[in-house]
């Protein structure tokens, strides 16, 4: 097949491990990339030995690139992600897709008109424990799932918000500890229930100063299966845990710790699972994000891009589309409209 040509737009930290996933992914590989700080893209490309470019409509006129990934900050998707569907690129957008429903589904309709694909990076549903467990939930193996929960309590210090003046407000953050960092987990949520119905929930700003977004949150779920579940998620919870996520039915229990299998007892046992238990006991091999967001790995990211060139190639659609990579938000955006008014939301779809 092949190779994919791409384009990053934006050269912030996640742009680094892009471009280090290309350098690794079998059906694709980096093109250029383009910043509005041209001195940065210069150095980003000298970097990983692509082109650069201080204009996006040069960037995005260069015929070797068939598809861009964004990875500007959540706020700043939606204009770069436009200017690359009318451009005829394919789109691959590092979470969150954008920072509301309404501006996700403006990119949505905008890649079905143009017949582009679009995706939203969610690299953790690559991962085995993940697809594991979606294979358990499809076979019934929990019998009627009770409670779906997702954890993710981080920690990331004033600093870290003090460092870039986007960071913590609401107009480009979109939010804080359920937005930027619990994302990942809510999307595996999703992934593995299917949708949520009703939320409430509280959120508050706890451990930093000078920031307009949450810190810590939580929130209560029904699912349309009927399971009921809850997120937690914080940035104030020194030194940081895992990402975690508990599915637990009638008849089976089942905990994911980033790649990690740290629970997986069915009451019908099968022949394979003593040895799933043996093999991602302590799969996981990185820091996950939990104190530092660059420690974590790029395996799921390469996944994710050879599984987006595959789709180009074979003209079929991403194993995660824009309208999937959109749910979390849908989610996200009842958790905030219940955080403020204290009432329960309907999510919306």
């Amino acid at each position: 097949m092949k190779k994919v040509g791409f384009g990053i737009i934006g050269t912030g930290n996640i742009a680094d491990l892009h471009a280090r996933a290309l350098e690794n992914t079998s059906n694709a590989y980096l093109v250029a990339v383009f910043d509005i700080v041209s001195a940065k893209a210069e150095s980003f490309a000298k970097k990983y030995g692509c082109k650069y470019y201080a204009s996006l409509d040069e960037f995005l006129s260069d015929e070797q690139i068939e598809a861009v990934t964004i990875t500007t900050p959540s706020g700043y998707h939606l204009d770069p992600a436009l200017k690359a569907i009318e451009a005829g690129k394919h789109v691959l957008i590092e979470k969150p897709l954008e920072i509301t429903p309404e501006r996700c589904d403006a990119i949505i309709d905008a890649s079905r008109k143009k017949g582009v694909k679009l995706s939203g990076i969610f690299q953790s549903r690559f991962h085995d424990a993940a697809r594991l467990v979606k294979k358990a939930v499809e076979e019934n193996r929990f019998g009627r799932i009770v409670l779906a929960d997702a954890y993710v309590k981080w920690y990331r210090s004033q600093e870290y918000y003090d460092s870039g003046a986007w960071r913590g407000t609401k107009e480009v953050d979109g939010g804080g500890a359920l937005m930027n960092q619990g994302i990942h987990a809510v999307d595996l949520l999703l992934y593995l229930m299917g949708d949520v119905v009703k939320v409430g929930a509280f959120t508050s700003t706890l451990a930093h100063k000078n920031i307009e977004v949450e810190d810590t949150g939580v929130s209560i779920l029904r699912f349309a299966n009927g399971a009921l579940g809850c997120i937690e998620a914080s940035t104030g919870s020194y030194p940081g845990s895992l990402k975690k996520i508990e599915i637990r039915g009638d008849r089976g229990s089942v905990v994911i710790e980033e790649e990690s299998l740290t629970e997986w007892t069915f009451m019908d046992e099968r022949p394979e699972d003593e040895e799933i238990r043996k093999k991602y006991i302590n799969a996981t091999k990185s820091g996950g994000g939990a104190s530092d967001p660059m420690a974590i790995q790029t395996h799921g990211h390469e996944a994710q891009f050879d599984d987006f060139a595959a789709a180009i190639r074979e003209d079929r659609d991403p194993y995660i589309t824009g309208e999937e990579a959109a749910r979390s938000v849908r989610l996200l955006s009842a958790i905030y409209r219940s955080g403020d008014s204290g009432a329960f939301e309907c999510v919306q779809k």
